[in-house]
């Protein structure tokens, strides 16, 4: 494929590059086989997913007291696979009250449902759900490395993926490296710039810790913060920046955010910058060839919108709550109801792939309610 930047020799940042690469006029977004051509996501695998989500919905839907309109908003939409399957799976009486919206850079699709408003933000104000499944982690951010004398300097690149080392990280991006990824931050980090103004932690402001899943870790003292060189992060204020304007839209109901992610305590030292192109994990080159993606530090992100309730969850952890499980169905189902016995044991199948540590239950959800209860508490 031909490069999308004005030169194959022209050095950028990874955040601008990247833009370029996944949303430009020829970027991978704007490919007609769209990102199923290319890698699945939890909407792809089963229509348990949906069917979870139009659970999740109908919960805030109580909680909100039945409203004359409930809002569905489909952050990064793909081809509307999530919506679609979301308003099919909707009692009648809800869907009747439903306005479903896709929010995607992409041209909608041939055929959508006619119920489905296509935009390129989402809508304001939004009473009901917004929902993000892996949309974060397609934000475009910078990527910052320590050189030899442990100092973070931002990474620069070429459209055939070639790195080299740019400028040292400075300002709001310094600072977003001391406080939420701090092995890679550089000397004169100090213990106390991990936490909130005042000495706050995200826990103290509802952002619990399930399964291992921890807003922020420890803090290790000056002399262990000694970083070596060619440790790597992304900078994470994009997707803050993103996240924080998507809740925005909310006034009131419940945002989630589904994609891989890191918490503060548990970042990986080298990064999760990648690539994939037919289904395959691959080298992250910015020429429009491949989708581009990286982790996301969702406790950064849930920071970024200073509202009560707000907690992580895991995918294997979130699912079941809403029905799906992958509990084979009893034997006995078989000699009275074969047909029933296999679509419930393909049900059960795709449920365990959903929920598979090591895999897709290895997401987590980052929960944020606006002006209602937590709709998930077991």
């Amino acid at each position: 494929m031909t490069a999308v930047a004005n030169g194959a020799d022209e050095w950028r940042s990874w955040r601008a590059a990247a833009r370029e690469a996944l949303y430009g006029p020829r970027g991978f977004y704007r490919r007609p086989e769209g990102p199923a051509g290319h890698f699945r996501t939890s909407v792809h695998v089963s229509a348990l997913f949906a069917r979870a989500v139009a659970r999740l919905l109908c919960r805030v839907d109580e909680a909100l007291g039945r409203p004359a309109r409930l809002d569905f908003v489909d952050m990064g939409a793909g081809r509307g696979e999530l919506v679609t399957g979301v308003l099919a799976a909707l009692p009648a009486e809800v869907a009747a009250r439903t306005r479903a919206y896709a929010v995607e850079i992409a041209a909608r699709p041939e055929g959508l449902d006619h119920r489905i408003e296509w935009l390129p933000e989402p809508p304001r104000p939004v009473t009901g759900l917004l929902f993000a499944n892996e949309w974060l982690d397609n934000v475009p951010v910078e990527v910052a490395q320590t050189d030899a004398a442990g100092a973070a300097r931002r990474v620069l690149v070429r459209d055939d993926g070639t790195e080299r080392l740019g400028d040292p990280v400075t300002g709001a991006e310094a600072e977003w490296l001391r406080r939420w990824w701090p092995q890679t931050a550089g000397a004169g980090w100090r213990p106390e710039e991990g936490r909130r103004p005042g000495g706050e932690h995200p826990a103290e402001h509802g952002l619990g810790a399930e399964e291992g899943l921890r807003a922020e870790g420890g803090h290790p003292t000056e002399q262990e913060h000694r970083p070596e060189e060619g440790l790597r992060a992304e900078i994470g204020l994009p997707r803050d920046a993103a996240w924080a304007s998507a809740v925005a839209t909310l006034e009131r109901g419940l945002a989630v955010a589904v994609d891989y992610a890191h918490t503060r305590e548990t970042r990986p030292p080298f990064g999760t910058l990648t690539g994939f192109r037919e289904g395959r994990e691959t080298a992250p080159v910015p020429d429009g060839s491949c989708d581009i993606t990286a982790h996301v530090a969702l406790d950064a992100c849930a920071a970024a919108c200073p509202l009560p309730g707000a907690r992580l969850l895991s995918q294997r952890a979130a699912l079941p709550l809403l029905g799906v499980t992958g509990a084979r169905p009893p034997l006995a189902l078989a000699s009275t109801d074969p047909a029933g016995y296999v679509r419930a044991l393909a049900g059960a199948g795709e449920a365990a792939e959903l929920t598979a540590p090591g895999g897709l239950g290895d997401f987590v959800w980052l929960l944020q309610p606006v002006g209602i209860p937590d709709v998930l508490a077991p």
